[in-house]
């Protein structure tokens, strides 16, 4: 079992007694300065068609123009549900 109070092997800063510094949270993956992250919309994909995405940046949604659906993007996270996408109009 291994000492409590020990320090974390893999934290070179960390002291006996004291527990290992947690680092700073990352900015979510699919926003970085108001754009979705290319590599994420290499791996996303529609749920229902299982067809690749394109980002709407003015509107934050991934449209599949092949379900005619819309999802949105809430707080840098995209929402994957079909339940919760917006249904595109023939204009679009």
């Amino acid at each position: 079992m291994a000492d409590p109070k020990s320090p974390d092997p893999k934290a070179p800063d960390a002291k006996p007694g004291e527990p290992a510094a947690e680092p700073a949270p990352a900015r979510p993956a699919e926003t970085r300065g108001g754009q979705v992250d290319p590599k994420l919309l290499e791996i996303l994909v529609c749920p229902v068609t299982h067809t690749r995405l394109r980002y709407d940046a003015e509107k934050q949604e991934l449209v599949s123009d092949a379900a005619g659906l819309a999802y949105p993007i809430r707080d840098g996270i995209p929402i994957m549900l079909q339940d919760e996408a917006r249904p595109l109009k023939v204009t679009e």
